[in-house]
């Protein structure tokens, strides 16, 4: 039997508050028992199981992993907005002329992430 992952971890200052961003970011929700001030809070939803974990360090250099979006109902450019409005902001914007390339975005916790183009836009060209 192999190994499964059960869940993608990010340290972090406010385990409910950055929860609660990536569960509006992902459609998904905070577990039952999560509350703030917990040490930690889970996110559940179809694209992936998120922890959030308290830890004392603030964040100091670029993410050795983090997480591609493909946004399913909108637009890269719609679901770039959508993100900003929730409290991310923008690290580099690398969209090409031609429709290609992708967004690097910030968690409200300065954790970076990307959004690439749509399933639907990729068929495009």
């Amino acid at each position: 039997m192999t190994s499964l992952i059960r869940h993608i971890t990010v340290d972090c200052t406010d385990p409910y508050a950055l929860a609660g961003f990536w569960a509006q970011a992902l459609d998904g929700s905070l577990a039952d028992d999560d509350f703030p001030g917990d040490p930690e809070a889970s996110v559940t939803s179809a694209a992936a199981a998120l922890l959030f974990v308290r830890v004392e360090d603030r964040k100091a250099v670029k993410n050795r992993v983090h997480l591609d979006l493909q946004p399913q109902d909108r637009s890269r450019d719609e679901e770039v907005e959508r993100l900003l409005s929730l409290g991310a902001t923008l690290q580099g914007d690398h969209r090409r002329p031609d429709g290609t390339g992708w967004v690097t975005l910030y968690d409200p916790e300065g954790n970076e992430f990307c959004v690439e183009r749509s399933a639907a836009e990729r068929l495009k060209g």
